[in-house]
């Protein structure tokens, strides 16, 4: 039978074979190449110009010092150091005041965390803006305000000076609300985001099957919470265990009472600087430990 004129040459069997082989070689190359790109992570070389070296420039910056902590640091006496009475008394009042303030934080921080990421009521911004505030505020003035507040002439101070004889200002328990102060807003905020990422779903249905508002939640949302409670807390426990500003100014620098680590390390850089820095050791320890605890959350895995 005579061919056409308008037939279009067709490629043996084993041309169009070899060529399909050939694309399906290249297309799995480049998806592997693709997953090792995005295993990898991002590519340096598609940092803008000059991106690398002052990004360098601020690491440095901010670990120079911490280094330089490390290398100073009396080692051979550290034992020594930390156990002289005191630098242990320091020690111990920090843990107790933290402590403290992050028992306060969860009792008065749960229920606020979960007001703010569940309910839904006026100006709730403006709450939102208010537990915030601390975190901004200069801690020299949390401290004004709180004698203004808490004070013996202050305006709830009065009248607990007046009616329950509690005084306090620049006692341990107004050292463990100064920390609070300061530190329950990390609590907060990392709690009502945990509660919000969770969503309502499962609490939607605990409600259909006839659970209670509090059975709800303490076998809800609670456990669905743990993780962001725990960091919270960490993070509270932390930012209280490093709190200067406004304990010194609500709480004074008393030894034995109110004189927690960062005070002690403060006055032991007039008088003793190993000592000073003994304790600033515990503390960039105590910093990393939290740092590694929360690796999970500040870097998920890829």
């Amino acid at each position: 039978m005579a061919a056409t004129g308008h037939d279009e040459p067709t490629a043996p069997a084993g041309v169009s074979t070899a060529v399909s082989g050939a694309e399906q070689a290249r297309a799995t190359k480049a998806a592997r190449a693709g997953a090792a790109r995005r295993r990898r992570g991002p590519s340096m070389s598609r940092a803008p110009a000059g991106f690398v070296p002052v990004a360098a420039v601020g690491v440095a910056f901010l670990t120079v010092p911490l280094v330089a902590v490390l290398l100073r640091a009396p080692w051979r006496g550290l034992p020594s150091i930390l156990s002289e009475p005191g630098v242990f008394t320091a020690l111990r009042l920090s843990l107790v005041c933290s402590l403290g303030a992050v028992a306060l934080s969860l009792v008065l921080g749960t229920p606020l965390a979960w007001l703010l990421a569940r309910a839904s009521f006026p100006g709730r911004d403006l709450v939102r803006a208010l537990v915030i505030m601390p975190m901004v505020l200069p801690p020299v003035v949390g401290g004004v305000a709180l004698l203004l507040a808490f004070g013996r002439h202050g305006v709830v101070g009065q009248w607990l000076d007046r009616t329950l004889g509690v005084t306090l200002p620049f006692t341990t328990t107004g050292a463990v609300l100064a920390e609070a102060f300061v530190a329950m807003p990390f609590f907060v905020i990392t709690l009502e985001a945990g509660l919000r990422a969770a969503g309502r779903r499962y609490e939607d249905a605990a409600a259909t099957l006839g659970a209670s508002r509090w059975r709800t939640f303490t076998h809800v949302t609670l456990p669905l919470a743990v993780p962001s409670l725990a960091a919270g807390a960490a993070l509270s426990w932390a930012r209280a265990l490093g709190e200067f500003g406004a304990t010194i100014t609500f709480a004074g620098n008393l030894p034995g009472s109110t004189q927690t680590m960062p005070l002690a390390v403060y006055l032991a850089l007039q008088s003793d600087p190993r000592a000073a820095l003994a304790l600033s050791l515990v503390m960039l320890g105590v910093s990393l430990v939290i740092l590694v605890a929360l690796r999970g959350r500040w870097f998920p895995g890829k």
